[in-house]
């Protein structure tokens, strides 16, 4: 836990919206003065501070202020769309008059046009998302120092550093439609990281730690990351390559939600209506295994992507993606869903916080799941992965190949860490021959699981 900073400022968050929903009605009365349809404005501010670090030295203190305002005209099934940061009417004026003007030069589109009207939320909660930091560049700098210097300290193997950050942000949005929907939003997010070289010469390796928190109380420590930072690249000096085969893989926490980002790009209405995902027509297929499922929770107090709204306004639920195996439904938002035939999932503007549930028949899965070391014990032999590099991966067809690192498992128990290799499948087989889903939950992204474990893959490493 990190004290907080003696610093204080007063909230002007409600203030600030206030004058931003003004604006957003404003600019509706002059999109509907101009002729249009339908109309949407969304509005937003950001402030934020970050330093960076670097062996013991200040390197960047960045403070930014931005802010936005979109306008998207509709005239019947013909879209406008113009953007500005600047307040001035004339240049408000100007802005409603591009979108209107570029609405002309389009053709009709039968998707095109707001979320229905019946769709739109009611219930307009805060989920414990604002929480500001009274941070300032004196004191992000000593955090940030703090955190680089905890894990230099840790062994004189660490000879060099990537650096240390600290960062913190605060935004607010406006959406608004013609339908009358007007909604807020104001949400903080905070990070300390660090990344530290270990070892000289030709066996040096680089890793690293971050802590992300809406809230700097629920911060990891400066010193605990450093530490983590600094432990993570000792354990990968002098790595090994592997005989190429076919091994147990186990993602560990933070690499298995790359797996369920794959799966977010597969069933979302862009690929889907383009035909190009190797999950086309998949709703009600037996995907995974039975005892697996993957929950959205837009809902979570205090949740990373909580939210009673998506970026049209349309109401957001608690909805299963996917269960007992089986995928449950796609990730649409109206555009997409019109294209197929089918009603938006209030997912405009992306997923909210997904559950991947812990559990497992298989190697190192009890039914209820178990912690990366019972995997570990489970899995007796295979790879431990936890870097992953490149962006081999064909949504098209699901082939996946990426390069990674990690550590190879013998007895239950890490031998030794491994890198220069390259792990292959099929994202379908992947899917299907998951074993096991560990209870380690990262809690630093919206895509929340825990280890992966996936049966047999592909490893390329030394013949």
């Amino acid at each position: 836990m990190i004290d907080p900073a003696a610093a204080t400022t007063q909230d002007d968050s409600q203030g600030r919206l206030d004058a931003l929903a003004e604006l957003s009605q404003r600019l509706l009365a002059r999109a509907r003065a101009r002729g249009a349809t339908q109309a949407e404005v969304s509005c937003s501010e950001d402030r934020g501070l970050s330093v960076n670090v670097r062996m013991g030295a200040v390197e960047t203190v960045e403070s930014t202020r931005d802010r936005s305002i979109g306008v998207t005209v509709y005239f019947g099934k013909r879209k406008g769309s113009a953007s500005t940061a600047d307040l001035r009417e004339d240049s408000l004026d100007a802005t409603v008059d591009q979108a209107c003007a570029i609405a002309e030069f389009t053709e009709d589109d039968p998707a095109a046009g707001l979320a229905e009207a019946g769709l739109m939320a009611t219930d307009l909660r805060e989920f414990d998302t604002w929480h500001p930091w009274a941070l300032d560049a004196d004191r992000a700098i000593d955090l940030a120092l703090a955190c680089e210097a905890a894990g230099r300290d840790v062994d004189a193997r660490i000879g060099n550093s990537d650096g240390a950050s600290v960062g913190s942000n605060e935004s607010l949005v406006v959406y608004a439609n013609s339908h009358g929907f007007i909604g807020r939003e104001r949400d903080t997010q905070h990070s300390i990281g660090c990344a530290l070289i270990a070892g000289r010469g030709e066996d040096m390796q680089r890793d690293g730690w971050y802590s992300v928190a809406l809230a700097e109380s629920d911060l990891e420590s400066p010193a605990a990351i450093g530490r983590r930072a600094a432990q993570r690249a000792l354990a990968r000096l002098s790595p090994r390559q592997l005989p190429t085969g076919e091994y147990p893989v186990l993602y560990a926490a933070e690499m298995a939600r790359s797996l369920i980002g794959h799966l977010i790009g597969a069933v979302s209405g862009g690929a889907l209506y383009r035909r190009a995902s190797f999950l086309v027509d998949s709703v009600g297929t037996q995907l995974f295994p039975d005892w697996f499922s993957i929950v959205e929770r837009p809902w979570l107090m205090r949740g990373l992507r909580s939210a009673a709204f998506d970026g049209e306004g349309v109401a957001t639920r608690e909805s299963a993606l996917v269960e007992g195996g089986v995928l449950q439904r796609y990730v649409l938002g109206s555009y997409s869903a019109r294209k197929l035939g089918l009603q938006t999932t209030a997912n405009a503007g992306g997923m909210h916080n997904l559950e991947v549930a812990a559990g497992g028949t298989g190697n190192g899965g009890a039914q209820s799941g178990a912690s990366l070391e019972t995997m570990l014990r489970g899995m007796g032999r295979g790879l431990l992965v936890t870097e992953l590099m490149g962006q081999g991966v064909n949504g098209i067809t699901g082939d996946y190949s990426r390069g990674a690192g990690g550590f190879w498992v013998e007895n239950g128990e890490i031998a030794y860490p491994v890198d220069g290799i390259t792990i292959a499948g099929n994202l379908k087989r992947m899917f299907q021959g998951i074993e096991a889903v560990g209870s380690d939950i990262d809690p630093r992204s919206h895509l929340r699981t825990g280890s992966i474990l996936v049966g047999r893959m592909t490893v390329a490493g030394s013949d």
